[in-house]
């Protein structure tokens, strides 16, 4: 995937089987999921990014097996229904099960909330697991890049002297650096949420040195779009490609256009 003004659109998934909020039906789930991303094709986004973001309360690590089996099956139906990169994330930070979805369905990339250090967040402390992500890759022998979160949302750094922009640029060097990360995201504090100009500033610093890309992952408009992209190479993003403004609302067409053509004008 080329990586200049790239605009990666959300596939909010609704709670799968199991999860507290399913609604009883995998069908439907697969139908909205299909009905987004051929909406985020349209608009001319370059990728779109399945996510179980409707699983809440999220599972801290590894998922069970039902979680794989029906995100394989959401994902392998993305695959086949557009044309463009699909990536997979797997919340809150099960890197590994995302990375096998992918392999199995053709996906061309994973998004992994903590990949190096330790976060405290609502589902407790969690570790990054690098080591055990990358070696994964190799015995898959998969061609599946891996994007690591930095200064991740939801989340604060564990111990002292972990905030701050020059906290989250010395992770995301060791992100890459250390994790072998392929790709970097910095994000704001939640869902929707403007990601700090100091952060973005910063960490582009970085991934110039290192040569990989940023992407931002959260707060991204029609409107801040070109200033985000004077910094970034790409944008994740759902809130705002969605109707009404809504997280969890069907992706609005007119939207995804209008932000894809600010972007595109950037």
């Amino acid at each position: 995937m080329n990586f200049e003004n790239t605009i990666v659109g959300m596939v909010h998934l609704p709670a799968l089987p199991g999860a507290p909020g399913h609604e009883g039906s995998l069908t439907a789930v697969r139908e909205r999921a299909l009905a987004d991303a051929r909406a985020l094709e349209a608009g001319g986004v370059d990728a779109v990014l399945v996510e179980n973001f409707g699983d809440a309360p999220f599972y801290p690590d590894r998922v069970p097996r039902h979680v794989v089996a029906s995100t394989t099956h959401l994902v392998d139906a993305v695959t086949r229904t557009v044309e463009c990169p699909v990536g997979v994330n797997v919340l809150r930070n099960d890197v590994q099960s995302a990375l096998a979805v992918a392999a199995a369905t053709g996906a061309t990339f994973v998004r992994v909330n903590v990949h190096v250090g330790a976060r405290v967040t609502d589902q407790g402390v969690i570790e990054g697991r690098a080591h055990e992500t990358m070696r994964l890759r190799e015995t898959l022998d998969a061609d599946v890049s891996v994007f690591a979160d930095v200064g991740v949302k939801h989340s604060v750094p564990l111990g002292a002297g972990g905030e701050g922009a020059e906290a989250v640029a010395r992770e995301a060097r060791e992100a890459v650096e250390r994790g072998l990360a392929d790709g970097v995201v910095v994000s704001g504090p939640g869902t929707g949420e403007v990601t700090a100009a100091s952060d973005l500033e910063r960490v582009a610093t970085v991934t110039g040195d290192l040569g990989v890309p940023l992407l931002v992952g959260s707060g991204v408009t029609a409107e801040t779009v070109g200033t985000t992209l004077e910094t970034a190479d790409g944008a994740i993003v759902g809130t705002a490609l969605k109707e009404g403004g809504e997280t969890t609302a069907p992706v609005d067409p007119e939207r995804v256009a209008s932000l894809v053509a600010a972007a595109r004008d950037s």
